[in-house]
């Protein structure tokens, strides 16, 4: 490998290296500043992951020169966060830096890429470096790592970090080049620990001139620093700053178990998304697909994992999305005897316009995570599977272009922002805890409420999301995604993406849709849906009540067939059938008799032959219907009626209204003003639901 540790003798260092005067006099003439041409950016990638593309995109950002190492080289150097490694970093910089070793006038910025970011230029850089007057600087880390039994080898350190930390340094050429040429060990060996043992060695320290960035003025590793640094918004920019030194920091490091909060930085540092501009990077390398010719197919799975309301509406609302339908394929499982004839009544109608379709039942036994292992290697193993997407049974997917959308946005894995209604409960989380749970992140209020709109880069995503093909088959090729110790299958997934080094986006640039409540859905009844009013109310909206009833106030849609008694539109024609049905099943039919021992004193002087709403456990949601959806009409109709005290007369009128509206309401005032009584049936059978409110 032409390693030439043996070339210059260690005792000849000081002779070497030109000499260096530790600080300029008093006299000394104002050093001129480094052209910013002068500055070289080093870094290692053996392969590009978001990670790289995120740093390459921050360097172009700021007009940085990076010089990318071990490209196509299989990687070496270690296994992962935990472990000692690295050192083919250092040997690549070894034979690099032969080329440049004569340029005296060349600053190297060495730094990681995979987990760091720019947020500031190469003037910044260069400003900075010179201030801080010697000849080669690295990072600074208040962990020290990986041999704690070389602290007390350190300089003491009275403001700032004490470590040194590999993941940055710079310095001229020359000075960078005699450090890497002295390492002769093996790829797999550890690149700090060699950079540790010359930086904490007198002799060496003082001869090569080097110093550690003590308070972060340059580099900034985020291990064991996440209390000190914030996101900062000034003069337009996002920075972000450690405010326990004051410094904004160039380089930011999410080095070891920090990279989520790098991730959240990348969401805006140095140029993702301010204040004045949102997000100015949402519409890099989008897809637009009004230009391609044929649309990427699509595999849908389809997960029903427990009894759900409005299931037979989520499955209607996947045949109204705004895709053709020939580049769809259908993988649907259901863990619920309960939901069966849902299913089936879906498939027979999915089946003319959905060629593939794949449904795995209850009766396969199938735990969640076997169920979406299967569905997601549904696509993988489809080489024509461009993309797949995952929809739980729970998500109310109201926008019909939201695959559309997902697909031209381009990542590897996006999902759509969904919310429970009136709640910030949602389907992503911001942060995570130190074990891997939710914890609530600076921005996630803001982005769940729509304050900052943008493409979000997120540590954990469930219920509905898009990820493509070929990431299935490459970076995701593992077949076991789902699975991780006793994790619950959407965190096992998003941990394993994760490790991968795969990022997961969340984005709210559109509505897309709400997430249903299922933790109190009662399956004991008839039609269990009318009891949602509670858990579901926007749902139960949408499905029970009329779609013209908001035109009695903005269109007084109100009909006065009679005097004082108003006509108006209250329930769907579904509400009517279902409210009869569940009547129906339950049987027990008062049968119009004086005697009625349901009421206090056993006598009913106008009998009818009726069930009670309290009889079938509907009473609350009776109730709660007439508080939000009958009174606010009763206000509208009677509005003078109860504001005066002493009340107001009435006469009797000989008026009828024959052949009433389904759905439909009558409301009246009761008392002697208004007696009434119901007209013969002359076919079928009439059902009324009937309400007597004391206002």
């Amino acid at each position: 490998m032409g390693r030439c540790a043996g070339r210059v003798p260690l005792l000849l260092l000081a002779l070497v290296l030109r000499p260096w005067t530790p600080c300029l006099g008093a006299g000394s003439e104002k050093l001129s500043s480094i052209p910013t041409d002068k500055l070289l950016v080093i870094t290692v990638a053996t392969k590009e992951s978001d990670g790289f593309h995120r740093f390459m995109n921050s360097a172009k950002y700021f007009n940085y020169t990076v010089k990318v190492l071990g490209q196509g080289e299989e990687w070496r150097g270690g296994d992962g966060i935990n472990s000692i490694g690295g050192g083919q970093k250092v040997r690549l910089m070894k034979e690099v830096m032969e080329h440049y070793a004569n340029q005296e006038d060349l600053v190297i910025l060495f730094t990681e890429c995979f987990d760091v970011i720019f947020a500031g230029g190469p003037e910044e850089v260069l400003k900075k470096f010179q201030k801080i007057n010697h000849k080669v600087v690295f990072a600074a880390d208040g962990i020290l790592w990986p041999d704690k039994r070389l602290a007390d080898k350190y300089p003491i350190v009275h403001i700032g970090k004490r470590y040194l930390n590999s993941g940055g340094f710079i310095g001229y050429a020359p000075y960078i080049n005699h450090i890497v040429q002295q390492w002769n060990l093996q790829d797999n060996d550890d690149d700090q620990l060699f950079y540790t043992k010359i930086y904490i060695d007198p002799v060496k320290r003082e001869a090569i001139n080097i110093t550690l960035d003590h308070k972060c003025k340059i580099f900034q590793a985020l291990n064991g620093a996440i209390d000190e640094v914030v996101l900062k918004f000034e003069n337009g920019k996002a920075r972000a700053k450690n405010v326990f030194y004051e410094t904004l920091p160039v380089a930011i490091n999410g080095n070891g178990p920090t990279k989520i909060v790098l991730n959240y930085f990348g969401n805006y540092v140095p140029n993702a998304w301010t204040q004045e501009s949102g997000c100015t990077l949402c519409d890099l390398d989008v897809i637009d697909l009004s230009e391609v010719d044929v649309y990427p197919n699509v595999t849908v799975g389809v997960f029903i994992e427990q009894p759900t309301p409005f299931l037979p509406r989520f499955l209607d609302l996947l045949l109204t999305l705004d895709y053709p339908k020939e580049a769809l394929k259908l993988f649907v499982h259901n863990r619920e005897v309960y939901h069966e004839k849902d299913i089936k009544a879906f498939f027979d109608k999915a089946k003319h316009e959905i060629s593939s379709i794949k449904i795995v039942g209850p009766e396969e036994d199938l735990s969640q995570a076997e169920a979406r292992n299967m569905g997601m290697d549904f696509c993988r193993q489809d080489e024509k599977c461009n993309y797949y997407f995952s929809v739980d049974a729970d998500v109310v997917l109201t926008n019909p272009r939201t695959l559309k959308i997902l697909i031209e946005q381009n990542r590897k894995i996006i999902a759509p922002l969904v919310t429970r209604h009136g709640k910030l409960w949602s389907n992503f989380w911001g942060a995570l805890s130190p074990d891997g749970y939710y914890a609530r992140s600076e921005d996630y209020v803001d982005i769940v409420q729509g304050n900052r709109v943008g493409v979000w880069n997120v540590p954990y995503m469930a219920s509905v999301y898009l990820i493509k093909g070929e990431t299935l088959r490459s970076e995701m090729s593992e077949r076991n995604y789902f699975v991780r110790d006793k994790l619950d299958p959407d965190m096992a997934l998003c941990r394993n993406t994760r490790e991968m080094g795969v990022f997961m986006y969340i984005s709210n640039r559109h509505e897309f849709g709400r997430l249903l409540s299922t933790a109190n859905y009662n399956t004991s009844h008839y039609n269990n849906d009318l009891w949602q009013i509670f858990e579901n109310p926007v749902d139960w909206k949408e499905m029970y009540i009329n779609r013209d009833y908001s035109k009695i106030f903005t269109e007084n849609l109100v009909e006065q067939p009679c005097p004082d008694v108003f006509w108006f539109p209250i329930f769907s024609e579904k509400a009517c059938d279902e409210l009869v049905e569940e009547m129906e099943h339950y049987g027990q039919w008062s049968g119009g008799k004086h005697h009625d021992s349901r009421i206090s004193g056993g006598y009913e002087n106008v009998p009818t032959d009726d069930i009670h709403m309290k009889q079938i456990g509907l009473e609350n949601v009776w109730l709660h219907f007439i508080r939000e959806f009958i009174a606010p009409v009763t206000l509208k109709v009677f509005a003078g009626y109860y504001t005066k005290g002493g009340g107001c007369k009435f006469l009797r009128y000989n008026c009828s209204i024959e052949s009433p509206r389904k759905g439909w309401s009558f409301m009246h005032p009761g008392r002697l003003t208004h007696l009434h009584e119901g007209l013969p049936v002359k076919n079928g059978t009439r059902y009324i639901a009937v309400s007597f409110i004391d206002p």
